[in-house]
């Protein structure tokens, strides 16, 4: 009978350990419950090569599946209470049991107001600045104001707390060629400097770096279309005011709980969506398309909690940079950026996927996984400079096809300015599952950089199960504590590395 029980066990000890695993911290993203929808996410399970898809249960029910690690609501409805759990299913069909639960409960419906009514023209020739503020200043609380299908000209507008800026299919908000447009001048922080800018087409909050916010619970989404004036109207900002006058797209200042989601956004005259000392800013389901000179795609700055998840960039510079102010102000100032998930993403043109080069407040716990990018010129990049000050650390880039991770310790550009009063720190950063098999040659595959300081050279970098092209080539620079496991090229055998004035560098 022993024998009996002891087999059993035996059996239970081993089923158990081949059991498909739950998926990890299920949450819904901030900002995203509305009245009827919300985005959940999670994490894979620690053992996840075996995944095909994710089940979604709702109120005990399945709601639908997933192949990524994001869901979207759609149907729910209002002010009622919802649980939330997750089921992997692996390739032999098996479940996992439930995730640990997340539950939520929608928003009452609100009141909708269509711009038309407040006198608003779609026929792409009307300036419609006053119509489309006049809606969203007499919009109540929870309420949402649509613009319908037709293309809306307009000029800068000042969105509140508590409401959703809603584009519709085939609705167009689109930004006036007009610099006059976008005055007055306002408090604003660009390049790592605070500073008076030109306002941009879509404005929230008032800049604070002492903290607080001023805007909460906004969205701005629908399945239209935000387009600016693109570079010929940042040229005309510059002409008029220089190079740093220049208004964004979209600009959050001080903001918590932000949606931003389902929309093509195009055409900025710099930076495409940038937010400042916010909290809880979620884009999702974004195509972001940009031709200006600094056209980035998404600058989170000195912000905390931001979800970057099923967008697709294009863009005339970075197309994600992750910042914190620069030199002896963003250092003085002190606010880092935290908690960046960046998932589900494509990247086809662009300088890159980045941290920096403004980094001097400090950067940590940023998560890039199951993204695809193209031809970017730095691929994956952490840049900074021996002014910068403050640090980047605990960066986790996993399962992504790259085509270049480079981490630079000096740019030839925007480094004006009086230094910090120390270099910068680049410590714990783990690269794991990467394909970057399709990158050219002449230049190192890999390309890490410390800083010549002997006490703030690169540190604690591993790279983990990463596929090079053949005839790749991996330089490491100023550096301690880096380990290369199972880094191999196509044929199976290891890149040619280079290391300089760097030690324990296990390979």
């Amino acid at each position: 009978m022993k024998k009996i029980i002891l087999l059993i066990l035996f059996v239970q000890l081993v089923n158990s350990a081949f059991a498909t695993q739950s998926p990890q911290k299920p949450l819904i993203a901030p900002g995203t419950i509305s009245s009827h929808s919300a985005a959940l996410l999670w994490d894979k399970p620690d053992e996840y090569r075996n995944i095909v898809r994710y089940h979604i249960i709702l109120n005990g029910k399945e709601a639908g599946t997933s192949a990524k690690c994001n869901y979207l609501f759609k149907a729910l409805q209002p002010a009622k209470a919802y649980t939330c759990a997750i089921k992997a299913e692996d390739k032999s069909g098996k479940l996992s049991a439930n995730s640990t639960t997340v539950k939520f409960t929608t928003q009452p419906a609100g009141k909708l107001l269509n711009v038309i009514d407040f006198g608003a023209k779609g026929d792409g020739a009307t300036i419609n600045t006053k119509a489309i503020q006049k809606a969203i200043d007499a919009c109540p609380k929870g309420g949402t104001v649509l613009l319908p299908e037709g293309v809306f000209l307009s000029g800068a507008l000042y969105l509140k707390s508590y409401m959703t800026l809603e584009i519709a299919k085939n609705g167009v908000l689109k930004g006036s060629g007009n610099t006059d447009d976008y005055l007055p001048f306002y408090n604003n922080r660009f390049e790592g400097w605070e500073m008076k800018t030109f306002a941009s087409l879509l404005n929230a909050g008032v800049m604070n770096n002492k903290g607080g916010f001023t805007v909460e619970q906004l969205a701005i989404k629908g399945a239209g279309t935000i387009s600016g004036g693109g570079g010929a109207l940042g040229k005309a900002m510059i002409d008029k005011h220089g190079m740093r006058s220049r208004g964004r797209l979209i600009c959050l200042m001080n903001c918590r709980n932000v949606e931003i989601g389902g929309l093509q956004i195009k055409d900025s005259p710099c930076w495409t969506i940038h937010y400042i000392y916010s909290k809880g800013v979620t884009c999702h389901d974004l195509n972001i398309v940009s031709t200006a000179h600094n056209g980035d795609g998404l600058d989170p700055d000195s912000s905390d909690d931001s979800y970057i998840f099923n967008c697709f960039f294009s863009t005339g510079d970075d197309c994600i940079a992750i910042k914190s102010g620069k030199n002896p102000e963003g250092f003085a100032i002190g606010k880092p950026t935290r908690n960046v998930r960046i998932t589900d993403c494509e990247f086809t043109r662009g300088h890159g996927i980045s941290i920096g080069s403004e980094m001097s407040g400090g950067v940590s716990d940023v998560l890039v996984r199951d993204c695809k990018a193209g031809a970017l010129l730095h691929g994956l990049q952490i840049k900074g400079t021996k002014e910068r000050g403050g640090y980047v650390k605990n960066v986790t880039v996993a399962d992504c096809q790259l085509l270049q991770i480079t981490i630079f310790s000096a740019v030839n550009y925007n480094n004006d300015g009086a230094a910090a009063p120390e270099p910068p720190t680049f410590e714990n950063y783990v690269f794991s599952n990467i394909d970057l098999s399709k990158a050219g040659t002449k230049e190192p595959v890999i390309n890490i950089n410390g800083f010549k300081d002997p006490t703030h050279k690169l540190r604690a970098v591993k790279f983990n199960d990463i596929t090079l092209p053949d005839s790749a080539k991996v330089l490491v620079n100023d550096a301690e504590n880096i380990k290369f496991t199972d880094v191999k090229m196509l044929d199976g055998s290891k890149p040619q590395y280079t290391i300089n004035n760097s030690t324990h560098v296990d390979y």
